[in-house]
Parts: structure tokens; C-alpha cells; sequence
């Protein structure tokens, strides 16, 4: 009996006092600004009013004037009109169907800025001012990571899942 005790006291110690081999390191985090390492990601917006002509070659490029990384991730909306007081905001590229062709809001994006411009088949020259003149959009630059699974249409669902309160206004 004392053997059989004494195997298993050895046994158990020995499977509570053993150690395996330490994992792999993990991941080092984001790398941020001088002393900044790990902070918080935030995201950033602007709102800004255009208006496309022959002269700018219907086309704005606008600096962001804060800090954009690599993989950051910019989305322009385009206030569409208003409803019972409330702006109405699309998601852009935005088509509109003319008799002579298709007028598309459109965008790309670098790490510097955002160009805003008028794509399509008709003719630009030819559209009336409410199509070219004073239209107001709204730039948000959210990290990529903020993306995944959020409905990007919805200018609001952004807003509130990024914590932007309010908007730079750049006119």
C-alpha cells in the first residue's frame, strides 16, 4: 500500500511540475507616431462642398490635412437631398440615368488625399447646375479593421461605429 502511494504522489508531482516549451512570440501591435505605439485608432472626416466645371476638369483633389495610414480606408458620401428635415447621404460611385447617357459621382484615394469627379457617358457640359454645382460631400477615413462586417451604406451606422461626432467642414 505505501508502494502504490508513493507511485502515486510521484506520479502526480511529476505531471504538476512539468513544463513544456514556451510558445511563439505573438504579433507586435500597429505601429504608431513616435511614443504612440498602441494607441487608440480613431477615424477621421470632413465634409466638403464642390462644384464640377470645364475649368477643374470636372474633378476636385482635396488633402485630407490629418494623418492617413496604409491601410486606412476612405469612403465619400454625397448629400442627395433632404427629407422631412433630415439629410439624405449615398454612398458613392452614385449614378444618374440622362437621355443622352450616365452622370456618376465618383472617387479614388491615396494615403494624401481623395479626388472627387464626375464619370460617365453624357455630356458634362451640357447637365444643369444642380448637378454640378455647390454638392456637398462627406469624406470618412476609418481603419480597415472597422470595416469588416459594417454596413458602409449607411452614413449613420459609420458614424456611430467609429465614434465620429461631427465633421470638419472644408468650405
Amino acid at each position: 500500500m505505501k508502494k502504490i502511494l508513493s507511485i502515486l504522489f510521484v506520479s502526480i508531482l511529476v505531471l504538476f511540475s512539468c513544463e513544456g516549451e514556451q510558445g511563439p512570440p505573438g504579433f507586435d501591435g500597429l505601429d504608431g507616431l513616435d511614443g504612440q505605439d498602441g494607441g487608440i485608432i480613431v477615424s477621421s472626416a470632413f465634409e466638403i462642398q464642390v462644384s464640377f466645371n470645364q475649368a477643374n476638369n470636372y474633378e476636385i483633389i482635396e488633402p485630407y490635412g490629418f494623418v492617413v495610414y496604409p491601410f486606412d480606408v476612405t469612403l465619400v458620401y454625397i448629400l442627395w437631398g433632404t427629407s422631412n428635415g433630415q439629410d439624405i447621404w449615398r454612398l458613392i460611385p452614385q449614378s444618374v440615368e440622362f437621355p443622352d447617357g450616365t452622370l456618376t459621382y465618383n472617387f479614388d484615394f491615396t494615403q494624401n488625399d481623395v479626388r472627387l469627379f464626375l464619370d460617365g457617358t453624357t455630356n458634362f457640359s451640357l447637365l444643369g447646375p444642380e448637378w454640378t454645382e455647390n454638392q456637398v460631400f462627406r469624406v470618412v477615413v476609418i481603419p480597415a479593421d472597422n470595416v469588416d462586417g459594417l454596413d458602409i451604406s449607411n452614413l449613420n451606422a459609420v458614424m456611430k461605429a467609429n465614434n465620429i461626432e461631427s465633421f470638419i467642414k472644408k468650405f
